[in-house]
């Protein structure tokens, strides 16, 4: 009987240390957690969605990538922009414009981008034969509107000139 009754003692502290590892487990994880999400903060970076295309079948690829925290919406709009020029970074995508393309300028004044590209932004992509300017251009308007709420309008300009796209959240002409 004395036998049976410390197996049974044995058994408990076994069980016992078995929950003591687990609740130890999950703290390290929570730790880990709130270490992970101090870090995150502290690094002031924002993470933005871009959609590029496949190269064969055009299906929708979409990359999403940490910029920095910008003190301003128009160079926080600014950055977005340049990042999107610089094309995709997964293999086998499109850019949405010809590797030339620059920023010539960037406006954000009462819920309204105006964006302004270089010219050879009007030009085809050679990558992707078939595929019109306004593909690029609509692609971008979107991808503005959905990273950024506050903004209603994109008005487009490709060196200088209004590029008029159909904005197809609202139906309305940029």
């Amino acid at each position: 009987m004395g036998m049976a009754g410390s197996g049974t003692r044995n058994s408990k502290k076994r069980g016992g240390f078995r929950t003591k590892s687990y609740i130890r487990r999950v703290v390290y994880l929570l730790l880990l957690g709130i270490f992970t999400f101090i870090q995150f903060r502290h690094i002031n970076q924002v993470r933005r969605t871009f959609i590029f295309y496949t190269l064969g079948d055009g299906k929708p690829v979409v990359e999403n990538r940490m910029l920095s925290r910008a003190p301003t919406e128009e160079i926080a709009l600014r950055r977005y922009v340049e990042e999107a020029l610089l094309g995709p970074i997964v293999p086998d995508s499109l850019p949405l414009f010809p590797r030339e393309t620059r920023l010539r300028s960037l406006l954000y004044r009462d819920a309204v981008v105006y964006l302004d590209l270089s010219e050879s932004a009007a030009l085809p992509l050679v990558e992707a034969p078939g595929r019109d300017v306004f593909w690029g251009l609509e692609t971008l308007q979107q991808g503005i509107r959905r990273n950024f709420p506050s903004v209603q309008r994109v008005k487009l300009f490709i060196y200088g000139h209004e590029i008029r796209v159909i904005q197809t959240d609202e139906g309305e002409d940029a």
